[in-house]
């Protein structure tokens, strides 16, 4: 990287990468430190994990057990640590490695992501535009790159591509996990909201305004007995349109 790369940016931004890649070590001399960068980390995706509304550092400091103002040593605000538990979130992910073919390793990508967002749900608070540029994060992006450039595809569609499929895991588990917050928070199950206003139907809903919804009830197509499937399809589907893309290029 040149010279002139290295001075770009802020000094806010510069002291955020050095947190992400280069966190300074515990100290070897002098009382053994109560707090690590990694204790605070930790501390907040455990706040997190209760609720991610919840997350600041008071609430982190509490965690610990310590006053708010010894976690500004570590790190610079709740914001730049949010980017550090992002990314360490990250670093649960899993690789394929590059034996499979390039379909079968984007797949395995796509699971390890709905996998990821699972077990942490206060993931869904995150920003897939604003993504912190840690190690983990660029690393399973680097690896997912690299898959689906397998296809031979053109680099603008390879990168839109594996974004397209980040973006539908995300966007499904997004979907999936708050209403099992809302579920837990109220009390109220989808179906249960649902009943609640089944007078709807017979109250404001016509076959001449919906004819196709219409159509689509009598001939069973809500009639889904897996919903949490719906991600699966989508990513057939993604993954079925780059293949043709890859096809397409090659004949």
């Amino acid at each position: 990287m040149t010279e002139e790369h290295q001075t770009w940016g802020t000094p806010e931004g510069q002291a955020m990468i050095e947190l992400l890649w280069d966190p300074p070590p515990p100290a070897r001399r002098g009382p053994r430190q109560r707090l690590t960068l990694d204790r605070v980390v930790d501390a907040g995706m455990a706040v997190a994990a209760r609720s991610v509304d919840e997350l600041s550092m008071r609430k982190v400091a509490q965690e610990l057990g310590v006053g708010a103002m010894s976690l500004y040593t570590y790190v610079p605000g709740r914001d730049e640590l949010f980017e550090l538990m992002v990314d360490r979130a990250w670093g649960d992910r899993r690789l394929p490695g590059t034996g499979p073919p390039w379909r079968e390793q984007a797949e395995f990508h796509a699971r390890e992501a709905w996998r990821m967002y699972r077990e942490h749900p206060w993931l869904i608070s995150s920003n897939l535009w604003r993504m912190p540029l840690g190690p983990h994060v660029l690393d399973v992006q680097e690896d997912l790159y690299r898959a689906v450039a397998e296809t031979g595809l053109e680099p603008v569609t390879v990168v839109r591509s594996a974004g397209l499929i980040e973006s539908h895991v995300f966007g499904a588990a997004r979907s999936e996990i708050t209403d099992t917050s809302v579920a837990a928070r109220t009390g109220v199950t989808q179906d249960d909201y649902y009943s609640a206003r089944a007078g709807f139907w017979g109250s404001h809903f016509t076959e001449e305004r919906f004819p196709t919804m219409t159509r689509l009830w009598y001939a069973g197509g809500f009639d889904d007995d897996n919903p949490s499937g719906d991600w699966e399809f989508g990513l057939a589907l993604i993954l079925d349109g780059i293949e043709r893309l890859a096809g397409d290029r090659e004949a």
